[in-house]
């Protein structure tokens, strides 16, 4: 299918038609594709978006503190929250990436995902400017502002599992790092956590130590969910 058709449907999707598609192309366009990707982008739209989803928090909630206030605009900007946004929004089949990415399985790799969503924001902020871009990320988190709870405490993956093998009276979960790959400004942390729990290891991957235990983590849970 050719491009502009995808970008057809993704204007629809977006609610928003780039006046200069070569703009959303650098923000779909991965750094292992061209010399001409979405870093520097990204970094913009992360800046715009959190400004803007704090905006939008306290108007939201006149009355609660800070401390709420963070958490709940952490919830959204997390990598997670925007790699589920990306996905909604059809993103993946956009992206432009190099041969290894696209043999991975990179269109689908959250990381990916949520920095595109972030290189769009910076791309429709260069383009069109802040009011733009505040209504189209209104609409795009509502639904996910409308479920929000000031008094909800989430917990991460490492937090889960120490709790939960705390309530069974188990020792607590060892991670090592087994092995950090790539060059000092993109690398991968590979994390291995160890569970009594459990007969093996469970490996986690990230592009920090922090990451790729919260990995390592979520791997040992989903495990131990079988385990009776």
């Amino acid at each position: 299918m050719p491009v502009t058709a995808n970008y057809t449907k993704f204007y629809k999707q977006i609610g928003y038609t780039f006046k200069e598609p070569k703009l959303l192309k650098r923000a779909l366009t991965h750094r292992s594709a061209a010399r001409e990707h979405n870093e520097r982008l990204e970094y913009l739209g992360d800046a715009v978006l959190g400004m803007l989803i704090a905006k939008t928090l306290y108007h939201r909630f006149p009355t609660q503190p800070e401390g709420k206030l963070t958490r709940m605009r952490a919830s959204l900007v997390k990598g997670e929250t925007l790699a589920a946004l990306g996905k909604e929004m059809g993103i993946g089949e956009l992206l432009n990436l190099g041969p290894g990415e696209m043999k991975s399985g990179g269109h689908r790799r959250g990381s990916i995902l949520a920095d595109a969503v972030e290189a769009i924001i910076g791309a429709i902020y260069l383009e069109a400017g802040i009011d733009t871009c505040e209504k189209l990320v209104t609409e795009w988190f509502s639904t996910r502002i409308e479920k929000l709870d000031p008094n909800a405490h989430p917990k991460d993956h490492k937090t889960r599992l120490q709790e939960f093998l705390q309530g069974r009276k188990q020792p607590l979960p060892n991670y090592e790092i087994s092995d950090i790959s790539g060059k000092s400004h993109d690398q991968t942390f590979t994390v291995t956590c160890s569970v009594t729990l459990l007969n093996d290891t469970v490996t986690g991957t990230g592009n920090s130590r922090r990451r790729a235990e919260q990995d390592a983590a979520k791997q040992a849970l989903e495990q131990l969910s079988n385990v009776r």
